[in-house]
């Protein structure tokens, strides 16, 4: 009995022993093979540290591939507190060096970390510190590469490419709506230590880093190079309270520029204010448009067939009566019988106001809306403002009237320039867009592409075009004549708002606006200007805006390579205006014989003797009367 015992009690151990052995060796086979990456991560992480290396941001393209913005590479401080052999002189010396206190310097020195950053006396240092730091060749101080942006012409789009923090990260404008795209992913340098912190001599491992997506713009950075120039020269004429200025091509919705004033500086957006850095006005700004809206009355009443341009009439006695109110004509006395095309031309608000007063409140304020008044384009741009339309139940006669020649409803600059695009491709409203595509950092293949959507027709190509047609002859016969370029066929329409401040309309402070486009015939590029509050000169929009908007058209026929167009208007002068005249053939002429043809111009002379075998411009040409024709001379029969 007593052996039987024994033995059974021998079984249970071995049972027991066996059962321990499976365990343990289930228990090894688990970590050696299931569990072996985590614990070998936690493993390397008690003797593995990481230096980090930051990625590039993704790099910002005009359509063209020119660098609107970049980074810079530059190298900041990162301590290892464990491995400073003598921490008083180590903050000792990098407080002189980097021009901090050293009580500061003993808090990065001192912190219990494994990695500390010094921030932010350390980031982003120049080369002559960085070089300062190495050559102490300190225990535990390390440089580290950083990436600063970079932005190559300053303020150029400042408000839309906007800014980044000291860490890099999107803080307004494209580098904040695309911070998740342009931000790339961290590399480190990992290296391993014992426990007390202390560096092991082993191979050191480079984790590259994932530079950011980079961004191509639908802007032409020959285009908003003249807008910007245009817009500081704007600045230096008349200093205004704001000025600003879109250029979009109206047959997809593309912007191809876009600025403000007062802009900044993003690489020192710390100096400006908040208004200043976060109003990007084109998108943002809110005002009652003038007489550009004129265009959108134009459009509703031709769709709806209401007005001959050139057979029906209007007498324009200076004023209007609306109920109670009297509406005036800019000309005193008026401008007497006219067509409707005149009234377009002359910008007369009683012409409008009998327009408006033709198609009625409930077919204006659909068109109105249908043109994309009163709500958001949807731009890809923040900060983007509504405007402000009457309730349609608050429109009275007079409510109706003073929206017909754009007074008492407030818009956008994006919304102007978008509807009024549509009204001259042929009817389509599109949506504005800026980001033309996402691409690949390494190859810059397209990731995503945006493309041009239509929101809607909004009226008949033959309404279009007679759209076209007058407001052509705006610039031509009428108030836009600033802005003609001869063989271009422009057109236009100017604006001249009153602002208004605690509900009642300002004296003397306008803003003055000018939409032009061209081709007149077949639009590829359309520019609005608005100056806000011009000094020291009488505040029109085609005596102040027209002429920007006209060097900024300049700028977009070489920038698109627009040929010349014949059949368009010619041009009606007055007495201020420069005129154009044709340059004649006078190659193969005697000099006397040709001055005889070159009475209109200046005439200079290269050359000897008295046969022309060249000049320059080409016979043909249209410039202004009293500009240069050089002419080489040489001796007759040569």
């Amino acid at each position: 009995m007593f052996f039987k015992n024994i033995h059974s009690r021998i079984k249970i151990l071995l049972f027991i022993i066996i059962l321990l052995m499976i365990l343990i060796i289930a228990k090894v086979f688990y970590i050696q093979v299931i569990d072996y990456e985590r614990l070998n991560k936690y493993a390397s992480g008690l003797w593995s540290r990481n230096l980090p290396i930051e990625a590039n941001r993704g790099l910002i393209f005009d359509r063209n591939g020119n660098v609107l913005a970049d980074n810079l590479t530059t190298t900041s401080l990162v301590l290892i507190p464990n491995q400073i052999a003598d921490k008083n002189i180590t903050a000792q010396k990098l407080s002189s060096i980097l021009g901090v206190s050293f009580d500061d310097m003993k808090k990065h020195v001192y912190k219990k970390t494994s990695i500390e950053r010094v921030h932010p006396e350390g980031r982003r240092l120049t080369y002559e510190i960085a070089d300062r730091i190495l050559s102490l060749n300190l225990p535990g101080v390390y440089l580290v590469k950083e990436a600063k942006r970079n932005y190559p012409y300053d303020t150029f789009m400042s408000h839309t490419l906007g800014f980044v923090g000291i860490d890099n990260q999107g803080l307004s404008g494209l580098e904040l709506m695309y911070d998740k795209y342009l931000t790339g992913s961290y590399g480190a340098i990992k290296y391993f230590s014992d426990a007390k912190g202390q560096r092991l001599e082993l191979s050191e491992i480079y984790e590259k880093p994932q530079d950011g997506i980079n961004m191509t713009l639908t802007i032409n950075y020959d285009i908003q190079s003249a807008l910007e120039r245009e817009l500081n020269n704007a600045v230096s004429k008349y200093n205004p309270d704001q000025a600003l200025g879109i250029v979009m091509d109206p047959n997809t919705g593309e912007i191809l520029a876009l600025s403000s004033r007062p802009n900044f500086s993003p690489s020192n957006y710390q100096n400006y204010t908040v208004e200043e850095i976060n109003r990007n006005l084109p998108i943002w700004a809110t005002y009652e448009p003038g007489s550009t809206f004129k265009i959108i009355t134009l459009a509703s009443v031709l769709e709806e067939k209401l007005i001959d341009l050139e057979k029906d009439t209007f007498h324009d006695s200076g004023s209007i009566k609306v109920e109670n109110a009297r509406l005036r004509c800019w000309k005193h006395g008026g401008h007497g019988s006219q067509t409707y095309l005149q009234v377009v031309e002359n910008s007369c608000n009683p012409g409008f106001v009998s327009l408006g007063l033709k198609i009625g409140k409930e077919k204006l304020f659909s068109y109105i809306n249908n043109f994309g008044f009163g709500k958001k384009t949807g731009v890809d741009l923040n900060g983007e403002g509504s405007g402000i339309l009457f309730n349609l139940d608050n429109v009275g006669p007079v409510e109706l009237a003073t929206t017909a020649f754009g007074q008492g409803v407030s818009v956008t600059p994006i919304q102007q320039i978008t509807a009024v695009s549509a009204s001259i491709n042929g009817g389509y409203l599109y949506k504005p867009y800026i980001v033309k595509s996402l691409n690949e950092p390494v190859t810059n293949s397209v990731i995503k592409l945006n493309e041009s959507q239509v929101v809607r027709k909004v009226i008949s190509e033959d309404t279009s075009a007679k759209v076209r047609y007058a407001l052509e002859s705006v610039v031509s016969n009428g108030t836009g004549r600033p802005a003609y370029i001869e063989n271009y066929r422009v057109g236009g329409k100017t604006g001249t708002a009153q602002k208004v401040k605690d509900g009642r309309y300002m004296v003397g402070n306008y803003i003055v606006s000018f939409i032009g486009f061209l081709p007149a015939d077949d639009p590829k590029v359309v520019v609005y200007i608005a100056i806000d509050n011009a000094k020291g000169v009488t505040q029109y929009g085609g005596t102040i805006a027209g002429p920007i908007a006209r060097n900024v058209l300049l700028e977009t026929i070489d920038a698109l390579d627009i040929e010349k167009r014949t059949g368009g208007m010619t041009k009606k002068y007055n007495y201020l205006d420069k005129v154009y005249a044709t340059v004649p053939e006078v190659r193969g002429m005697k000099v006397k014989e040709a001055m005889s043809l070159l009475k209109s111009f200046k005439v200079e002379f290269s050359g000897t003797g008295s046969d022309i075998v060249h000049q320059s411009p080409s016979a043909g040409e249209r410039i202004y009367e009293g500009n240069v024709v050089r002419l080489l001379l040489t001796e007759g029969g040569e």
